[in-house]
């Protein structure tokens, strides 16, 4: 009777302590890392506080885990998205710029030196690159 308790509480707090050294935000919505601020997430606050009830460093960790990949905070209503073209054959500079153009609803120029392209392998890769690009920090700035 005695081995089988401390075998579940050896179990549980084994499990509790992964959860939180992982973070349980990265865990449980990995979509939303690379968010800078918002709401904090009370479900996310929640988990991660449980492993402070445990032991200090797996919640100290988890907190630190999610505020750092912005998996805590809840996902805001104006985030930036990214509109997927596929594109028939090989286009030159001009047809890309008013491409581009056209769907932005103001000139593009790919020769500015502040325009990077690159290529993404996935669209979760390619929204990351946005959120990352401040695209709409003056507006959740305002927000604040």
């Amino acid at each position: 009777m005695q081995q089988s308790v401390r075998r579940w509480a050896t179990g549980a707090v084994l499990g509790v302590s992964i959860v939180a050294l992982s973070g349980c935000g990265t865990l449980f919505h990995p979509e939303r890392k690379g968010q800078l601020s918002g709401q904090i997430d009370p479900v996310v606050a929640v988990a991660n506080g449980v492993g402070l009830l445990f032991f200090i460093v797996p919640g100290v960790i988890a907190y630190a885990v999610d505020f750092s990949n912005g998996t805590i905070y809840l996902p805001s209503n104006n985030s930036a998205s990214v509109d997927v073209l596929h594109l028939d054959g090989a286009l030159d500079v001009a047809s890309l710029e008013k491409l581009l153009s056209d769907k932005a609803g103001q000139p593009v120029s790919l020769e500015s030196e502040l325009v990077k392209i690159e290529e993404m392998t996935n669209l979760e890769e390619a929204l990351a690159m946005v959120r990352m690009s401040g695209v709409l920090d003056e507006e959740r700035l305002a927000t604040m």
